[in-house]
């Protein structure tokens, strides 16, 4: 086994870096759960962890792999408390189907910033079945180590892909559901929601923008209560989701 060498540290510390990231084609996963999640699913190039979390995973396969104290680990982590191991693992490489709408339920997300909110929204996709995600190419990115963290292991399940969003829209045809939340829009509670098609859901400030809005063909309200009282102006975009996606699984189990 390697030590744990400072240009090392520094390279972990570069994968911060979207740049460097994609250029390596590699993100890093910091825990044990999290890490034991995804060495199931993606080749492992480096792994640094303490001696008791080696000796309990005997047979883990890395390129390269580091026994470190935990004072070498905090060097090494991008976390305020580091937990016995963390992983730089391959970025896996996704197609996207042209016709994917027509057969699943997709998500689709519009300029999304948050690193945390994307990671949610991919545990939350995992969660509710949702295979694929579809980003513009201005969303924040999936293998941001923030993001990462967020999917509690989710990223292993759903597929993320990144593309102009008006134009995936367009190419799905006029006969695709293209589902997206809006003040003026139906209560969702009171519409039939189908079990393909495109829920799109916009940016933490700004909502879902003028040309992608064009091409939704199902506007939807997620509808406060009591109706009418005076609330918050809008909710998180993950909380939103959630209930999004709730109610399309509910409607689905009863057909």
């Amino acid at each position: 086994m390697a030590p744990l060498s400072k240009n090392k540290i520094k390279y972990i510390h570069s994968l911060e870096q979207k740049k460097i990231r994609k250029e390596e084609r590699v993100f890093l996963a910091e825990g044990p759960k999290l890490v034991g999640d995804l060495l199931e699913y993606f080749p492992c190039r480096f792994l640094a962890a303490t001696s008791l979390w080696l000796q309990s995973h005997p047979n883990i396969y890395a390129g390269e792999i580091a026994e470190v104290s935990q004072e070498e680990l905090s060097r090494a982590s991008l976390l305020k408390t580091p937990q016995q191991v963390l992983a730089i693992l391959e970025q896996p490489q996704y197609t996207l189907t042209p016709d994917i709408a027509r057969h699943s339920l997709c998500l689709a997300l519009d300029d999304v910033q948050d690193p945390g909110n994307l990671g949610t929204i991919i545990r939350l996709a995992d969660w509710f079945g949702i295979e694929d995600i579809i980003c513009s190419q201005n969303t924040v990115d999936v293998y941001n180590p923030k993001t990462v963290q967020a999917t509690m292991g989710g990223i292993a399940r759903v597929r993320v892909h990144y593309t102009s969003l008006p134009d995936f829209i367009r190419s799905q045809g006029k006969e695709i559901p293209v589902f997206g939340t809006f003040l003026d829009g139906q209560n969702m509670y009171e519409q039939p929601l189908s079990a393909n098609g495109l829920i799109v859901m916009g940016n933490e400030g700004n909502g879902i923008g003028k040309e992608v809005e064009a091409l939704i063909n199902r506007k939807l309200y997620i509808p406060n209560y009591p109706q009418g009282q005076e609330t918050s102006e809008s909710l998180n975009v993950a909380i939103a989701t959630a209930v999004i996606c709730a109610e399309f699984r509910r409607q689905a189990a009863w057909k």
